[in-house]
Protein backbone atom coordinates (compact mmCIF):
# COMPACT_ATOMS: atom_id res chain seq x y z
CA UNK A 1 0.00 0.00 0.00
CA UNK A 2 1.41 3.50 -0.84
CA UNK A 3 2.27 2.45 -4.46
CA UNK A 4 0.82 5.30 -6.95
CA UNK A 5 0.22 2.09 -9.50
CA UNK A 6 -2.21 0.65 -6.57
CA UNK A 7 -4.75 3.62 -7.07
CA UNK A 8 -4.66 4.32 -10.69
CA UNK A 9 -7.01 2.10 -13.61
CA UNK A 10 -4.84 -0.48 -15.21
CA UNK A 11 -4.20 -0.56 -19.37
CA UNK A 12 -6.41 -2.68 -20.97
CA UNK A 13 -4.23 -5.47 -23.07
CA UNK A 14 -4.45 -6.62 -26.45
CA UNK A 15 -5.04 -10.23 -27.52
CA UNK A 16 -1.42 -9.72 -29.35
CA UNK A 17 0.22 -7.96 -25.90
CA UNK A 18 -1.36 -10.57 -23.85
CA UNK A 19 0.56 -13.25 -26.19
CA UNK A 20 4.33 -11.88 -25.89
CA UNK A 21 7.19 -13.85 -23.84
CA UNK A 22 7.11 -10.58 -21.63
CA UNK A 23 3.34 -11.19 -20.19
CA UNK A 24 3.49 -14.53 -20.50
CA UNK A 25 6.66 -14.39 -17.98
CA UNK A 26 4.78 -12.07 -16.15
CA UNK A 27 1.44 -14.29 -15.45
CA UNK A 28 3.95 -17.54 -14.42
CA UNK A 29 5.70 -15.02 -12.14
CA UNK A 30 2.56 -13.53 -10.53
CA UNK A 31 1.17 -17.02 -9.93
CA UNK A 32 4.46 -17.91 -8.20
CA UNK A 33 4.13 -15.28 -5.86
CA UNK A 34 0.73 -15.32 -5.23
CA UNK A 35 1.57 -18.95 -4.62
CA UNK A 36 4.49 -18.00 -2.15
CA UNK A 37 2.64 -15.49 -0.16
CA UNK A 38 -0.26 -18.10 0.23
CA UNK A 39 -2.85 -15.75 -1.61
CA UNK A 40 -5.67 -16.33 -3.57
CA UNK A 41 -5.45 -13.90 -5.80
CA UNK A 42 -2.98 -11.33 -7.15
CA UNK A 43 -3.49 -8.60 -9.91
CA UNK A 44 -1.20 -6.58 -11.99
CA UNK A 45 -0.89 -3.87 -10.34
CA UNK A 46 -0.35 -5.66 -6.85
CA UNK A 47 3.41 -6.10 -8.82
CA UNK A 48 3.85 -2.63 -9.88
CA UNK A 49 2.81 -3.40 -13.70
CA UNK A 50 -0.30 -1.21 -14.24
CA UNK A 51 -2.15 -3.97 -17.14
CA UNK A 52 -5.46 -5.53 -16.41
CA UNK A 53 -5.06 -9.12 -15.13
CA UNK A 54 -5.39 -10.77 -12.22
CA UNK A 55 -4.41 -14.78 -11.39
CA UNK A 56 -6.40 -16.19 -9.13
CA UNK A 57 -7.82 -19.32 -6.86
CA UNK A 58 -11.98 -19.86 -7.88
CA UNK A 59 -12.41 -22.65 -5.87
CA UNK A 60 -14.59 -22.29 -3.13
CA UNK A 61 -12.30 -24.13 -0.63
CA UNK A 62 -8.93 -23.04 -2.39
CA UNK A 63 -5.74 -25.02 -1.57
CA UNK A 64 -1.97 -26.01 -3.32
CA UNK A 65 -3.94 -28.77 -5.49
CA UNK A 66 -6.24 -25.91 -6.90
CA UNK A 67 -5.73 -24.70 -10.46
CA UNK A 68 -4.87 -21.29 -10.87
CA UNK A 69 -6.97 -19.05 -13.69
CA UNK A 70 -5.36 -15.91 -15.31
CA UNK A 71 -7.92 -13.00 -16.27
CA UNK A 72 -7.56 -10.64 -18.55
CA UNK A 73 -9.28 -7.20 -19.06
CA UNK A 74 -12.39 -8.90 -16.98
CA UNK A 75 -16.14 -7.21 -16.66
CA UNK A 76 -17.83 -8.24 -13.74
CA UNK A 77 -21.67 -8.32 -13.95
CA UNK A 78 -23.96 -8.75 -10.68
CA UNK A 79 -26.10 -11.73 -11.52
CA UNK A 80 -28.60 -11.19 -8.27
CA UNK A 81 -29.40 -8.77 -5.80
CA UNK A 82 -27.77 -10.46 -2.90
CA UNK A 83 -25.00 -8.46 -1.49
CA UNK A 84 -23.26 -9.96 1.43
CA UNK A 85 -20.42 -8.76 4.23
CA UNK A 86 -17.17 -10.86 4.63
CA UNK A 87 -13.93 -10.97 5.98
CA UNK A 88 -11.40 -10.00 3.34
CA UNK A 89 -7.49 -9.15 3.30
CA UNK A 90 -4.71 -8.29 0.88
CA UNK A 91 -1.32 -9.06 0.19
CA UNK A 92 -0.64 -5.45 -0.45
CA UNK A 93 -2.16 -4.99 2.99
CA UNK A 94 -0.64 -7.53 4.64
CA UNK A 95 -1.74 -8.28 8.44
CA UNK A 96 -5.10 -6.27 8.12
CA UNK A 97 -8.44 -8.04 7.80
CA UNK A 98 -11.78 -5.99 7.67
CA UNK A 99 -15.44 -6.75 6.69
CA UNK A 100 -16.40 -5.99 2.89
CA UNK A 101 -19.74 -6.16 1.03
CA UNK A 102 -19.45 -8.20 -2.13
CA UNK A 103 -22.10 -9.62 -4.38
CA UNK A 104 -22.96 -12.96 -3.82
CA UNK A 105 -23.41 -13.87 -7.61
CA UNK A 106 -21.80 -12.43 -10.51
CA UNK A 107 -20.94 -13.36 -13.89
CA UNK A 108 -17.16 -12.62 -14.91
CA UNK A 109 -16.48 -11.78 -18.79
CA UNK A 110 -12.71 -12.02 -19.52
CA UNK A 111 -9.99 -13.18 -21.72
CA UNK A 112 -7.84 -16.21 -20.65
CA UNK A 113 -3.97 -16.02 -20.76
CA UNK A 114 -4.12 -17.09 -24.36
CA UNK A 115 -6.61 -14.55 -25.71
CA UNK A 116 -9.96 -17.01 -25.79
CA UNK A 117 -13.23 -15.14 -24.39
CA UNK A 118 -14.27 -16.80 -21.47
CA UNK A 119 -17.40 -16.03 -18.82
CA UNK A 120 -17.66 -17.70 -15.34
CA UNK A 121 -20.72 -17.73 -13.47
CA UNK A 122 -19.17 -17.54 -10.11
CA UNK A 123 -20.94 -17.54 -6.42
CA UNK A 124 -19.84 -16.55 -2.95
CA UNK A 125 -16.03 -16.92 -2.52
CA UNK A 126 -14.98 -17.10 -5.83
CA UNK A 127 -17.39 -14.06 -7.21
CA UNK A 128 -15.83 -12.51 -3.29
CA UNK A 129 -12.03 -13.07 -4.74
CA UNK A 130 -12.55 -11.77 -8.78
CA UNK A 131 -14.31 -8.83 -7.52
CA UNK A 132 -11.48 -8.41 -5.14
CA UNK A 133 -8.88 -8.84 -7.68
CA UNK A 134 -10.66 -6.24 -10.14
CA UNK A 135 -11.60 -3.14 -7.90
CA UNK A 136 -7.29 -3.92 -8.04
CA UNK A 137 -7.42 -3.25 -11.91
CA UNK A 138 -9.69 0.27 -11.32
CA UNK A 139 -7.76 1.46 -8.62
CA UNK A 140 -9.72 0.37 -5.65
CA UNK A 141 -8.50 -1.24 -2.46
CA UNK A 142 -10.62 -3.32 0.10
CA UNK A 143 -10.76 -0.08 2.24
CA UNK A 144 -12.84 1.41 0.05
CA UNK A 145 -15.48 -0.98 0.27
CA UNK A 146 -16.38 -1.29 4.05
CA UNK A 147 -19.09 0.59 5.17
CA UNK A 148 -17.96 0.89 8.20
CA UNK A 149 -14.18 0.75 9.45
CA UNK A 150 -15.23 -1.01 12.86
CA UNK A 151 -14.22 -4.38 11.89
CA UNK A 152 -10.42 -3.41 10.57
CA UNK A 153 -7.98 -5.48 12.58
CA UNK A 154 -4.87 -6.66 12.65
CA UNK A 155 -4.43 -10.28 11.82
CA UNK A 156 -3.76 -11.28 14.79
CA UNK A 157 -6.79 -9.66 16.77
CA UNK A 158 -8.77 -11.22 13.98
CA UNK A 159 -7.47 -14.93 14.15
CA UNK A 160 -8.01 -14.22 18.33
CA UNK A 161 -11.67 -12.59 18.10
CA UNK A 162 -13.25 -13.01 15.03
CA UNK A 163 -12.17 -15.88 12.55
CA UNK A 164 -14.66 -18.74 12.40
CA UNK A 165 -12.46 -20.82 9.92
CA UNK A 166 -12.57 -17.64 7.90
CA UNK A 167 -9.00 -17.80 5.84
CA UNK A 168 -9.54 -14.48 4.28
CA UNK A 169 -7.70 -13.53 0.71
Amino acid sequence: MGHPVLRERARPLTPAGLRTPAVQKLIDDMIDTMREYHGVGLAGPQVHEGLRLFVALLDDEPDESSDVVTLVNPEIVPAGPAVEEGWEGCLSIPDIRGMVPRHVDIVLRALDRTGRAIELPLHGFPARVAQHETDHLDGVLFFDRMRSMATLSYLEEYSRYWAKGDEGE
